[in-house]
């Protein structure tokens, strides 16, 4: 997922979106566990993409904070 994907994305959808790809990495994770997935690559590339959800996140709520002071 691109950032500018990401910026795109509303506050809601941003919280729904992150709540798929940790469910996707549980899920990546618990089929590596048991017989080695095709490409292991993809747990790397949806863990940085729920840092990267996380990131905006935090961006969004620090820019709200400062607004309201």
């Amino acid at each position: 997922m691109k950032n500018s994907e990401i910026t795109g994305l509303s506050q809601e959808e941003l919280v729904v979106r992150i709540a798929e790809e940790k469910e996707n990495l549980v899920k990546l994770k618990f089929a590596h566990t048991i017989s080695a997935i095709e490409n292991p690559t993809r747990i790397n590339k949806v863990r940085k993409d729920i840092a990267r959800l996380n990131t905006e996140m935090t961006k969004r709520k620090a820019a709200s904070a400062s607004e309201t002071k």
